[in-house]
């Protein structure tokens, strides 16, 4: 008996591996199920896995932005530029009244002239650049600038510009473009060929540019004469 349990447990210890060693194994035609399964489950779940991911950076940005944003002291104040203090000037007030076809001189039946100066501290100290520049010579409408503004743009300066009225000559003649050397430039003979009767303001005013192209630096700030009126020279 003894010899016959020995030989069951025997052949039940060789029975044991043999059942482990006979487990089917998956096929191949399942693996490539499976990996396929896996495949179409990623294709289909990466786009709204990239959308969530999207959200959540864009949301933590944000979060991050208004933070800043509320905190006084990490906002960066960004510093605004220094209004230039160099301008152009005419030295001496006009000689009036003014007639059409007549010579335009200075209170003191001078040439006119223009003056590059440097206005720091309310003062107006002559200036004197490396290079001369070249200077435009234009008229205005009496109105501007409104009121006692003095800090117009060059924009609005040229807005205001005045041409000659629809088959007229020139409404200023002469020598209409000078050069400033040693800070200061003489204006020779010019004159006006229509009176102002036919703006709104009626009136003119003569102004100095730099010309286009002429210098290269900060702003140098158009000249301008006082508000005047032109009259026909026949009523001269």
């Amino acid at each position: 008996m003894a010899g016959k349990r020995l030989l069951n447990e025997s052949c039940s210890d060789t029975d044991e591996p043999k059942e482990k060693r006979m487990r089917p194994k998956p096929s191949f035609a399942s693996v490539i199920g499976q990996a396929v399964m896996v495949n179409y489950l990623y294709t289909a779940l990466e786009p709204v896995l990239r959308k969530v991911v999207n959200e959540e950076v864009e949301r933590s940005i944000g979060d991050r932005l208004r933070s800043f944003t509320r905190s006084p002291s990490l906002r960066i104040q960004a510093a605004e530029p220094e209004p230039s203090t160099l301008r152009l000037i005419f030295p001496k007030a006009l000689s009036l009244p003014i007639f059409t076809g007549s010579k335009i001189v200075d209170e003191e039946s001078n040439q006119l002239q223009v003056a590059l100066v440097d206005t720091r501290g309310d003062q107006r100290a002559p200036v004197l650049l490396p290079n001369p520049i070249k200077v435009d010579i234009v008229v205005l409408d009496g109105d501007f600038p409104s009121g006692d503004r003095d800090n117009f743009t060059s924009e609005e300066f040229d807005r205001n510009i005045v041409r000659e009225r629809t088959g007229k000559r020139p409404l200023l003649t002469g020598e209409l473009s000078v050069t400033v050397r040693d800070g200061v430039a003489s204006i020779g003979d010019i004159e006006f060929t229509d009176n102002s009767s036919w703006i709104r303001s009626r009136k003119f005013r003569i102004g100095a540019k730099v010309a286009q192209g002429s210098f290269q630096g900060v702003r140098i700030r158009e000249a301008m004469t006082e508000a005047f009126v032109v009259k026909d020279h026949r009523g001269e």
